[in-house]
């Protein structure tokens, strides 16, 4: 009896496990997905115009989720400085980070845009030591000597202004998304996470309005492909990623879980090279990989400090 009760309780987490997993793979492929076709619409659509087609897909599929989920209801949080954290992180990263890396494709090319991107949870180690009193971890400031070591290596590849511009403009990215992952996780105090994703992307897209009659002007010149491509942005790295990626984070350790977030950038690679017939070169390929070697490095912190920025990353 007791052998059968135990599988029995064990089927079910097994299950869980199982779809959590399948979960964190949708996540991984989805984003990665998204710097391929940021690169291949990136000559069609402006950087702003991007972003704003892209979030406002997002948050209209985002609004039929939480409507259907809370039976034709919003429970909008009530706290004034929840939603100012809301509007800050929304600005920072939905709307900034997204316009930036629109702007970075221009110069580079996915991979390498995703490897650079992807200092991130370093920025956000650092920030949770600065402005969290987490302090300054010996495998955090080695592993922050690493990072920027990988990132003078894809430096030295560049072959001129535009390359070194797209090297410059994923960093920011970088910094932009750190920030506002830091301020949503604040945030995240008083609300529940679809509700905060939700809400941000209506910021961002309102943040995002000015662009819309240059967003219109230049779909009516836009090739098919290149719409649907946008569509495909908002609706699936934006709207069903993160909600693949929350999915995931209640069923599973949340540092086990953002390690995953490292196999974007060979993904990216991957479908970039499958996709658009690129490659970064070799000097990107090395100095990426530092870079993530880097990060790792830093992870090697104790999982309490380790959990408060790895439960928020992209």
């Amino acid at each position: 009896m007791t052998g059968q009760l135990q599988i029995s309780e064990s089927a079910p987490a097994g299950a869980q496990r199982g779809k959590a997993a399948a979960a964190v793979i949708v996540t991984v492929l989805l984003w990665a997905s998204a710097f391929v076709a940021i690169r291949g619409i990136g000559e069609t659509l402006s950087p702003a115009p991007m972003a704003l087609i892209r979030i406002a897909v997002a948050a209209a599929a985002l609004t039929i989720l939480v409507l259907i989920r809370h039976h034709g209801s919003a429970p909008v949080p009530r706290s004034r400085r929840t939603l100012t954290l809301i509007a800050v992180y929304a600005v920072l990263w939905l709307a900034g980070y997204t316009v930036v890396l629109n702007a970075a494709e221009r110069h580079i090319d996915a991979g390498t845009a995703a490897l650079l991107v992807n200092i991130a949870p370093l920025l956000i180690a650092f920030g949770a030591g600065l402005f969290l009193g987490e302090g300054y971890p010996k495998a955090l400031v080695a592993g922050s000597v690493v990072a920027l070591g990988g990132l003078s290596i894809i430096a030295l590849g560049s072959s001129g202004d535009r390359d070194w511009l797209g090297a410059a403009l994923c960093v920011l990215a970088a910094v932009l998304y750190a920030a506002g992952v830091l301020v949503q996780k604040a945030a995240l105090r008083g609300v529940d996470g679809t509700i905060a994703i939700w809400l941000g992307c209506l910021v961002a897209t309102a943040v995002l309005l000015p662009w819309a009659p240059q967003l219109i002007t230049e779909l009516q010149a836009a090739p098919a492909g290149a719409i649907l491509a946008s569509v495909y942005l908002g609706l699936f790295p934006t709207a069903i990623g993160f909600t693949t990626w929350a999915y995931a984070l209640h069923r599973m350790p949340a540092g086990r879980l953002s390690a995953a977030s490292y196999a974007v950038p060979v993904v990216s690679i991957l479908l970039s090279w499958l996709l658009l017939a690129e490659v970064p070169t070799a000097y990107g390929l090395i100095g990426g990989a530092i870079c993530l070697i880097g990060v790792a490095i830093s992870r090697r912190t104790s999982t309490g400090r380790a959990k408060s920025a790895d439960a928020l990353t992209k």
